[in-house]
């Protein structure tokens, strides 16, 4: 195992390593300069939907208005549409004030269009702020130099499965990639559906952790990188090579896998109809809090020993509009969220399964929690997930390539030049 403080180390130094795209051209198109009004309380914009998370977020904006006295309301808003309306509420003539979102190369996008607060003070300010890692500090600045980003909590993906279900089947956690097919061989035969998606409904994007995991196993995570920031193509052959391999995985896949949205995709995998899922502990978020300590999960095979382990693991938090008339409040809210209680009060309210960036801050210490911070440190490199690598405007080109691929297989040569065509004008933008 490399050193944990080594390997943390390399995590945040991948989080920074991200590309910068552009938004997708007429996302942004006005250019009105107004601000929101200086009077009321501070609005807060949430896509944390799922109802463990919305209640985390409600308790945290009533233990900021009991300790600072300060009225924050919050407005929470199903994370597919809020991705979708992200331009729109940025860009209105009274915008929210404070957004839980993504830093990186999509926090950019936007502050290149001068969408952000610059959060530099704070951040020079802040005694909280003054102890993140460098990493995270080069995380969250734009690439004009400016702080526009205070980050919260981090979490890891994997392949989560019921520790009963594995157990009344008589399998157990896979290590290698042969493991792993013969696992799914195993589950086929009992009947049950061996691996579920989760990519149907609102939510298509959960298809793009396939393709980065395959990716970064095959081709690496600095080619990965460096393919979503548009130094690669999508149809050249090393990904090609991703999708020959997804084929061989394609029988074991939920038939129901592009119907049904990741929320119920959950209940499918805790009733027993999957065995298994490649998913973020957001998940648990929408499980039932009793079910919780029955959740395990197992890293996703590697298939090239050559390959340097990666894994994704996302970072959360919060911007700010550069437009909000409540400036003063907003940084003084920010500076709140950096704190250590801020985010213990988010991970006790919601199912616990993310770690906190405050290096003071305590993790819910569970035993899932402990082997996720292990999985984790035991990574040389970290992505992020499609889009937090590119930008979310390049997302929906994921979204229709990978549905039409699980769809109709066979036909991914023109699915892959239709995909660097679209990929190609948003690059380009």
């Amino acid at each position: 195992m490399p050193n944990p403080h080594t390997s943390r180390r390399r995590f945040l130094a991948g989080l920074g390593a991200t590309g910068t795209a552009a938004l997708l051209s007429g996302c942004v198109t006005s250019t009105s300069s107004s601000k929101s009004s200086s009077s009321g309380a501070v609005s807060l914009q949430s896509n944390l939907s799922a109802p463990q998370a919305k209640a985390a977020m409600e308790d945290l904006v009533a233990a900021y208005g009991k300790k600072n006295g300060g009225r924050v309301t919050l407005n929470t808003v199903a994370a597919e549409t809020f991705r979708t309306q992200l331009p729109t509420y940025l860009t209105s003539a009274n915008p929210p004030d404070v957004y839980t979102w993504y830093p990186g190369s999509v926090a950019d996008a936007y502050a290149k269009k001068d969408l952000l607060l610059g959060l530099d003070d704070l951040w020079a300010s802040s005694p909280d702020l003054k102890r993140y890692s460098k990493a995270l500090n080069t995380l969250c600045t734009a690439s004009s130099g400016k702080k526009v980003f205070v980050p919260s909590t981090y979490y890891w993906w994997g392949m989560f499965y019921r520790k009963s279900n594995f157990a009344k089947w008589g399998v157990s956690e896979p290590r290698t990639w042969d493991d792993f097919l013969d696992l799914c061989d195993k589950l086929k035969s009992k009947g049950v559906a061996p691996i579920g998606l989760g990519a149907g409904g609102n939510t298509p994007w959960v298809a793009s952790a396939w393709f980065d995991y395959l990716d970064i196993r095959i081709n690496g995570a600095p080619y990965h990188r460096e393919l979503l920031a548009g130094k690669h193509r999508f149809d050249d052959p090393e990904v090609r090579k991703v999708f020959d391999r997804w084929t061989e995985l394609l029988p074991y896949f939920d038939p129901d896998g592009t119907a049904l949205a990741f929320q119920d995709a959950t209940t499918a995998l805790l009733n027993g109809r999957t065995g298994m899922m490649l998913i973020g502990t957001f998940f648990a978020d929408a499980a039932p809090k009793d079910a919780l300590d029955d959740i395990d999960f197992f890293r996703f095979p590697v298939i090239d020993p050559k390959v340097p382990l990666a894994e994704e693991a996302p970072v959360d938090g919060y911007f700010a509009s550069a437009r909000t008339g409540r400036a003063e409040r907003v940084t003084e809210l920010m500076g709140y969220l950096a704190t250590a209680q801020a985010q213990e009060i988010y991970i006790k309210g919601s199912s616990g399964t993310v770690l906190p960036c405050n290096p003071d801050a305590k993790d819910a210490g569970t035993a899932l929690v402990k082997k996720g911070r292990a999985h984790i440190d035991e990574a040389v490199e970290i992505t992020q997930f499609f889009n937090r690598d590119s930008s979310d405007a390049l997302q929906p080109t994921a979204d229709t390539a990978l549905t039409k691929f699980i769809a109709k297989p066979k036909s991914i040569g023109s699915i892959l030049t239709d995909w660097q065509r679209d990929a190609q004008k948003i690059w380009s933008a």
